[in-house]
């Protein structure tokens, strides 16, 4: 089970490959943890939205959650996707989470439907009930609709199991809200979801990120963390800037293919998105392939 020392650096939300049928390919997602792991990410965070949680029915996701936790056998924590719409959804993926022997849960607000406040609260917080795992809360208004305001995370940070959030919104100032409020609180930290902030949530206080773009470039944006808590606030912010191009290329293509695509042109052989998601037109993969090159990450 994850220490709340351990929640911190760069914690890739990994993709998961899927075969011809869209069950999960086991090897190619021990190809996948294999690579971040080398890169020196932190934890890896399998079921996330760059892993297409939401096109895994409950055996693939649990499948997922099994083969990464013994494949990455401790080396890291592991933290486990469990979001639904429901309720009683994400209970039943945190039980099954815990019992694969995850570290830890992240749990996304509900999408499709618009809880209020309270509705919100009372969701997390039986969630966390629910396990003895910690919970990192998962903010993304931009795919759910909902957004966890600041006085929500105020009462959220103080159950006991609830160990941070991780905001994925270009919304800054809630990120620096997010830390300010919650400064004291002994056991809750805030990552960055968004690629482009990492650099600035480290420098506000914030305790590392989880980030799709280290699904491609781990080790740069291993780096950015690294070399910001070294001290090397320079090299930090050059490793952050070298990063922009990658995270601009997320618009190439319907989300989440491009990380995928970008990993099979590294030749990890990631397979395709999940329908009706489809692979970037050829254009934009060129177009990928000099991202990639530029980083320096294609073998020439």
């Amino acid at each position: 089970m994850l220490k709340i020392e351990d929640l911190k650096g760069v914690i890739p939300p990994i993709i998961t490959p899927v075969d011809e049928d869209e069950n999960v390919d086991e090897k190619g997602l021990k190809r996948v943890i294999d690579y971040v792991l080398e890169g020196g990410v932190h934890g890896v965070f399998v079921l996330g939205s760059n892993g297409e949680f939401y096109a895994l029915d409950y055996e693939n996701q649990k499948r997922a959650v099994e083969i990464t936790v013994k494949h990455v056998n401790k080396r890291v924590p592991v933290y486990a996707g469990a979001s639904a719409i429901t309720t009683k959804g994400c209970i039943k993926l945190a039980k099954m989470a815990e019992e694969a022997g995850a570290d830890a849960l992240t749990v996304l607000t509900p999408m499709f439907i618009k809880p209020n406040e309270k509705e919100m609260f009372n969701h997390f917080e039986a969630i966390a009930k629910s396990t003895n795992l910690p919970v990192l809360l998962y903010n993304n208004p931009d795919k759910t609709t909902n957004n966890i305001s600041i006085s929500l995370l105020e009462k959220l940070a103080r159950i006991d199991n609830i160990i941070g959030i991780k905001n994925t919104s270009l919304d800054f100032a809630q990120t620096i809200e997010y830390i300010r409020v919650t400064k004291d609180i002994e056991n809750f930290k805030v990552l960055s979801g968004s690629d482009y902030m990492i650099y600035a949530t480290l420098a506000y206080g914030g305790a590392g990120c989880v980030a799709g773009t280290a699904n491609v470039a781990p080790r740069l944006v291993v780096d950015i963390y690294e070399k910001y808590m070294a001290g090397d606030y320079q090299a930090a912010m050059d490793a952050q800037y070298k990063l922009i191009p990658l995270r601009n290329a997320y618009n190439y293509g319907s989300f989440p293919v491009v990380m995928k695509d970008c990993m099979n042109l590294l030749g990890l052989e990631v397979g395709h998105p999940v329908k009706p998601i489809d692979h970037c037109n050829d254009e934009r993969l060129q177009a990928l392939k000099k991202v990639l090159d530029d980083l320096g990450l294609t073998r020439k």
